[in-house]
């Protein structure tokens, strides 16, 4: 699981679950390009952790609603770090908790164009990098909720479930340029998105009593599954989609 020399670009790597992949990935050996949109706080906080760590690292704004802006920073990515060898797909919203009879047609949108649309247009750019040099990885961040139905969450569960689609989809046309695909799909995880639960004891508890290891996970729990994705110990591995849930999905 060595990736020195390598060079991924990790969206969304200012927050937890970004930023914690980020900073494992560089302790495996990798260059990093830390993929950001308003908070540059935290953005500089895993920049500084990567270079202590004595890997390359730079910043790249981008904002998953601004389709233009997806490739040129992809591009940027790769131009500071010379190549581009990973990307994760790590960016995504879960702003609204509402019945399904609610949900504006506005909100709808909000969530599949970052979490979808966003998502897309970050794997198309990544791939039209790597089919010329015939090599890469892709690791998308999915969730249960692209299999189970969380209520509540029409929209989020709608856009992790076609994720897993396109997860599929991809791993199968890029395989013959060697290009791996495959999609890390974590429970509930300690988390700024999940914060609220804590303020919500009774609900907390029932999420707790469906996860057989009898707690929400927390983000350094999902870097395993990112580094090895990442690696050449999963070099026979493609359109898989990995939970890591607390034994979740096997309820």
């Amino acid at each position: 699981m060595d990736l020195r020399g390598r060079a991924a670009f990790v969206t969304g790597g200012s927050g937890s679950i970004g930023g914690t992949i980020a900073r494992a990935l560089a302790g495996a050996g990798c260059n990093i390009a830390i993929g950001y949109v308003g908070n540059r706080d935290g953005a500089d906080e895993t920049l500084d952790a990567v270079e202590k760590l004595g890997r390359t690292a730079c910043r790249v704004q981008l904002d998953q609603t601004e389709p233009a802006a997806i490739e040129p920073a992809v591009e940027r990515a790769a131009r500071d770090l010379g190549r581009l060898d990973i990307l994760v797909n790590n960016a995504g919203i879960s702003p609204y908790y509402k019945p399904a009879e609610t949900m504006t047609e506005a909100e709808w949108d909000d969530i599949m164009r970052v979490n979808l649309k966003g998502v897309f247009l970050c794997c198309q750019a990544a791939g039209r990098l790597m089919i010329p040099q015939k090599s890469g990885r892709i690791i998308n961040i999915s969730s249960i909720a692209g299999q189970v139905a969380l209520p509540r969450l029409l929209a989020y569960c709608s856009a992790k479930g076609a994720i897993n689609q396109l997860t599929r989809v991809l791993a199968v046309e890029w395989a013959p340029h060697r290009i791996l695909v495959n999609a890390i799909a974590p429970g509930f995880i300690e988390t700024d998105l999940t914060k609220g639960l804590h303020e919500n004891p009774k609900r907390l508890d029932g999420l707790i009593r469906q996860v057989p290891l009898g707690h929400l996970g927390k983000p350094e729990e999902i870097v395993g599954a990112a580094i090895y994705l990442a690696s050449d110990a999963a070099s026979y591995v493609t359109g898989q989609m990995l939970y890591v849930d607390g034994g979740w999905m096997a309820l």
